[in-house]
């Protein structure tokens, strides 16, 4: 029996989606996209799931589309998949729960928009991004040319971009592209707990959170500051004072440990 393209793993909240073909470094088939927006809807359904880490199989992370699979379609399915490829984005942009992506190797094109349709990355030393829209002669269709610049800045976007060249996992974690590079095999764990840190933070707020960011994201700032203050006006009606007052001394007290394993005093209101 084959194994399943996609590895789906629960702990504690935590669901770690795995793409699992990495004898074609783990590219997007009609077959693997059907399964991650499968997998992506029923997640957001789902009341127990609190935060998602996305990873590949093997060495790479996500090499894009199945380029053999586009060529055995011809010109007209390549516009057609690459249309259907957006369902997958859409059906992450969905899921108003934290999404971590833990990039173990290459990042290539669609795997690179896959990548950042996620919250935050974090990526082992053998990460690698590039972009080859325009070497592959196709425009990217999944928001890597609006959210790119946005994250690292336009001319480094135009630079990765317009040549096709790699960016290597420490050089995106200088220009912020990946908040953290760790070794290969701290990799999930490290996302794991920093998914678990998350899930500490009070459900509600959490998802509205990402919610008011993403939306504000794709407005103007002073459109974003309206918004943002409509949405903390709405969600205020909802919280209770003796239940802020009962949270912030949960909060303290995680500042003295915090400060205490650092070996510092966390200052006033820590």
């Amino acid at each position: 029996m084959a194994e399943p393209v996609l590895l789906v793993e629960r702990d504690e909240g935590v669901v770690t989606l795995t793409l699992n073909r990495p004898q074609a470094r783990n590219a997007l088939s009609t077959q693997l996209r059907r399964a991650l927006v499968e997998a992506f809807t029923a997640l957001q359904a789902d009341p127990e799931v609190g935060a998602v880490v996305l990873t590949g199989a093997g060495s790479a992370f996500c090499a894009g589309l199945d380029l053999k699979e586009l060529a055995s379609q011809g010109a007209p399915g390549t516009g057609e998949s690459v249309e259907r490829g957006a369902d997958v984005i859409a059906a992450m942009a969905r899921v108003d729960r934290p999404i971590l992506g833990a990039v173990n190797g290459v990042a290539v094109t669609g795997g690179f928009e896959l990548a950042l349709a996620c919250d935050l990355l974090v990526g082992s030393p053998e990460a690698r991004f590039a972009d080859t829209h325009a070497r592959v002669g196709i425009l990217p269709g999944w928001g890597l040319s609006q959210k790119l610049p946005r994250l690292i800045g336009i001319q480094r976007a135009k630079l990765l971009s317009f040549t096709g060249n790699y960016l290597d996992a420490a050089r995106a974690e200088q220009w912020g592209l990946l908040v953290q590079v760790v070794p290969a095999e701290e990799l999930l764990p490290a996302c794991r707990a920093l998914a678990r840190e998350m899930l500490s933070c009070v459900p509600e707020a959490l998802r509205g959170y990402k919610r008011v960011i993403d939306e504000g994201f794709a407005m103007t700032f002073g459109e974003g500051l309206r918004h943002e203050s409509r949405r903390a006006v709405a969600h205020a009606r909802s919280v209770r004072a003796d239940d802020i007052a009962a949270r912030r001394d949960a909060i303290q007290a995680r500042g003295r440990a915090q400060a205490a394993g650092a070996g510092r005093d966390p200052g006033p209101g820590g």
